[in-house]
């Protein structure tokens, strides 16, 4: 009897947790969640040399972070340090780093800090952001080995969420970003059947986009919105039908332009 009681008592706090849990995300949708302080923190940023990482680094710097900046290209990165000190940064430093190559990123790292995560652990503070993509939730045509990058970076930063959350670790924040194409120049002559619902972004929006999720400690962004009907549309209708909506917006030939970063001259 007594374990039956137990066992009650365990599905109604997990009742109640969940509806609090649902309440709450709904009334973040009509109000806006408080954002964080990040005055002071170190903020690392991969490929701060051009692009994104550039935008976030001018981001962060007017938000008092102390900024950490890895490139491989050296000259690029040097430029965003100057841009970032422009733009309020007072603790800036950059680093050459080929973060492809193990050994070259605990060598820049013991430039900086010893360890990430473990750092993380044991202060129980910190935010880890993950850059996948559209192309970590649904394959795309002629995107093969990106789409398999992405979903394995989507997939490493979920894991680590939840061995955090796993851990009471709650102090440690997590946010996964998933973007449609941006026009950083990566994706060159892609394009879009449907700019209305899928429209190629402008990287000054992802970027206020992906601070403002930062900030707010929001898991999961998705830009544009419309990918988050996408995904729950995939999670039940039937394959062929997914494959009809795919081929009506357009999806298997927005790499039929393809041409790559302009090198260059």
């Amino acid at each position: 009897m007594s374990s039956n009681l137990e066992s009650a008592k365990d599905m109604f706090i997990f009742l109640g947790k969940s509806l609090f849990s649902i309440l709450e995300a709904l009334l973040f949708q009509l109000i806006s969640k408080p954002r964080k302080n990040v005055a002071g923190e170190i903020v690392l940023i991969t490929g701060a040399g051009s692009g994104l990482g550039r935008l976030l680094a001018l981001q962060f710097a007017r938000l008092g972070a102390v900024l950490v900046l890895w490139d491989v290209n050296k000259e690029a990165n040097e430029e965003s340090l100057q841009a970032a000190r422009e733009a309020g940064a007072t603790r800036a430093h950059a680093y050459t780093c080929d973060c492809s190559q193990r050994e070259e990123v605990y060598r820049v790292a013991d430039q900086t800090y010893k360890a990430f995560l473990p750092a993380m652990v044991a202060n129980n503070h910190g935010h880890l952001v993950c850059i996948s993509s559209s192309a970590g939730l649904i394959g795309v045509n002629g995107l093969a080995d990106y789409c398999a990058s992405k979903f394995a970076a989507f997939g490493f930063a979920e894991s680590m969420f939840l061995e955090t959350s796993a851990q009471k670790q709650n102090g440690i924040k997590t946010t996964i970003v998933c973007p449609f194409f941006i026009k950083t120049g990566m994706f060159e002559g892609c394009t879009t059947n449907c700019p209305t619902l899928l429209p190629i972004l402008e990287p000054e929006y992802a970027v206020r986009k992906i601070v403002e999720a930062i900030l707010q400690e929001k898991l999961y962004l998705y830009m544009p919105k419309f990918l988050y009907f996408i995904m729950f549309l995939k999670s039940f209708l039937p394959v062929k039908t997914g494959m009809l909506i795919a081929d009506y917006l357009g999806v298997f030939h927005v790499m039929d332009g393809f041409t790559g970063p302009k090198k260059k001259a």
